[in-house]
């Protein structure tokens, strides 16, 4: 199974506490020698909605990118685009949604509007090299619309393998689907695309995220969205909690044998750089020292001792 690491940009999203760039990096770094083998970074969106993601040009310089590592980011228009291939980035990601009305509030525009809209941004892309995943938001649920049948999630599946998307995320957006729900809607996708461009993006809000990673497993899916630390939420969709938790994911398809290649306490590692700044009792960062300091056992808050390094 693929891990792809989502907190970076799905987690951090919808952190209230502004996180500095430098931690951002540093939290990046960590997750790069984690296992996983691809990491959201960020998203070039508008800082007046996600302000948390402004830094994503910075935050591109600065990582110290690790072979066989896709770094990927979000990107709504061809502004965006231009912003990622400027960072240099592996890979892009569009989205849209199963649902009119949560189109509608996420992006101000029915489901053919954004796919109209992000068409010549896939076309962009493709010339560049550049691969593309389509995100399809609410594919079980939506919080205005209710039950979304799966027919609506095939129709749009449809329209974005029409317009050169290479992987499509089935998107679980307000964590209400069931296991059953959701192998019922992957097999049925299964039958008109290869389940190497389908992937699982699935949140914990009623506790089932990880049931549904091991139905999406079942099905033959081998790329599963996860945030450490359970981070993130969609602030979009009222209800929504976290993204199911790497660390579980991954605890989850050890115990049924199957590999993922993700090392648990290196992503226990790369949670607690974030850790200080998720609270209102913030560490005193040293003068000299690096993010990490404020997550260090060891840190007095004076100086640092450079006895902690990420990932190591």
């Amino acid at each position: 199974m693929q891990i792809v690491e989502v907190g970076p940009r799905d987690g951090l999203q919808n952190e209230t506490a502004p996180i500095p760039t430098a931690a951002k990096i540093t939290f990046i770094n960590a997750l790069s020698v984690s296992g996983v083998g691809e990491i959201e970074v960020s998203a070039f969106v508008s800082p007046r909605w996600v302000p948390q993601l402004s830094d994503a040009t910075e935050v591109l310089a600065g990582i110290t990118r690790q072979p066989g590592v896709v770094y990927s980011v979000l990107v709504p228009n061809r502004q965006g685009l231009e912003q990622a291939l400027a960072a240099r980035v592996d890979k892009v990601s569009v989205f849209t949604a199963a649902s009119e009305t949560f189109n509608r509030k996420n992006i101000n525009t029915t489901i053919e509007g954004s796919i109209r809209r992000f068409q010549p941004v896939v076309a962009q892309a493709r010339d560049a090299g550049l691969p593309v995943r389509g995100y399809v938001s609410t594919a079980f649920w939506c919080a205005f619309e209710g039950k979304i049948e799966p027919q609506a999630v095939l129709d749009v599946v449809d329209r974005l393998v029409d317009i050169g998307i290479d992987e499509v995320a089935i998107s679980d957006t307000i964590g209400k689907a069931t296991p059953d729900e959701v192998k019922r809607l992957l097999d049925l996708l299964a039958g008109r695309l290869p389940v190497s461009r389908i992937a699982g993006h699935f949140h914990d809000t009623y506790g089932r995220g990880v049931d549904n990673v091991l139905a999406a497993w079942s099905a033959g899916i081998r790329t599963i969205d996860a945030s450490v630390g359970g981070l993130g939420g969609c602030p979009y969709a009222p209800g929504a909690s976290g993204n199911v938790a790497t660390d579980d994911v991954v605890a989850a398809l050890e115990k049924q044998g199957i590999a993922t290649g993700v090392d648990r306490q290196r992503l226990a590692e790369a949670f607690d750089i974030l850790r200080p700044f998720r609270v209102d009792d913030r560490r005193t960062l040293p003068a000299d020292g690096s993010p990490a300091c404020a997550a260090c056992q060891f840190s007095t808050g004076k100086v640092c001792c450079k006895r902690y390094q990420a990932g190591n």
